[in-house]
């Protein structure tokens, strides 16, 4: 397994992050994969605090207590689960970002959240706001770093001016080129690692059955699917393909994957 640096920090992370909001409520099976993951070179775990309603932290941080000083862990925040737990509110103030990270750091069981990402945004968040909460979360050393999940140009390009963010969080795909055009240049020229999410698109990449995706025809979709099984090979399939398009791109630090299996590794090659 290949590592990156993410931007401007000193984390070297594996270029295949585990996506842990494929987690399910199993700690032994949890554990069990995380270690397998860890085992193959993957050393960059991706949740969030809203992520199972905060149990996909705990989960994580119950798999990696052995091994946590080896890991880099990154987390988020920003939402907030509606008390009927119909939906999502949203608080980029800096006094829930705060207590917020108090909550992730007590159910990670650690004491420091390698990357910090804002769960989201808008143009009209108060963001110097939420950009001195990273800052202090920093001085304290609750976080070494703090980065953003974005898919808005207007919202990232705005981050980047403002704030010492070290990676944007971003859907890219075969599928989903739109970060070409509006962000990766951007990031590349700041020194901004991108973290690519998304990158099987739904899972049009590899078996899933074609649905709508993007502006799409149902008849684009097919064409691409038949072209990415074109290039697999023997050695390497839909999905390995899928995730070394994303991965040649010198501005992507890591693709995200949701990792479900223990038979994932297949994937990795």
């Amino acid at each position: 397994m290949n590592h990156r640096i993410l931007g401007k920090s000193d984390l070297s992370i594996s270029e295949i992050g585990f996506g842990c909001m494929s987690l399910g409520s199993n700690t032994y099976e949890n554990t069990q994969l995380i270690h397998q993951a860890f085992a193959r070179g993957i050393n960059f775990f991706d949740t969030a605090d809203i992520y199972q309603s905060g149990e996909n932290e705990k989960q994580l941080g119950i798999a990696v207590r052995e091994i946590r000083n080896k890991l880099i862990i990154a987390t988020k925040v920003g939402n907030i689960i509606r008390a009927d737990g119909k939906g999502l509110d949203w608080d980029p103030s800096k006094e829930h970002i705060l207590a917020a990270a108090d909550a992730s750091l007590k159910r990670l069981g650690t004491d420091y959240i390698d990357l910090y990402q804002l769960h989201g945004g808008t143009i009209d968040d108060p963001m110097d706001e939420t950009i001195e909460a990273f800052e202090i979360l920093k001085q304290q050393g609750k976080i070494r770093n703090y980065g953003i999940s974005s898919i808005r140009p207007n919202v990232i390009r705005e981050y980047v001016k403002r704030s010492s963010i070290i990676s944007v969080m971003m859907q890219y795909s075969l599928l989903d080129r739109r970060p070409e055009e509006s962000c990766l240049p951007l990031l590349k020229e700041n020194g901004i690692g991108v973290l690519a999410r998304g990158v099987i698109a739904k899972g049009l990449l590899k078996n899933k059955s074609i649905t709508p995706f993007l502006d799409y025809s149902p008849a684009q979709i097919k064409k691409m699917k038949e072209a990415v099984a074109a290039i697999a090979n023997s050695s390497r399939n839909p999905i390995q393909t899928a995730i070394r398009f994303v991965l040649k791109k010198k501005e992507i630090t890591s693709a995200i994957i949701g990792i479900r299996t223990y038979f994932t590794h297949q994937y990795l090659s």
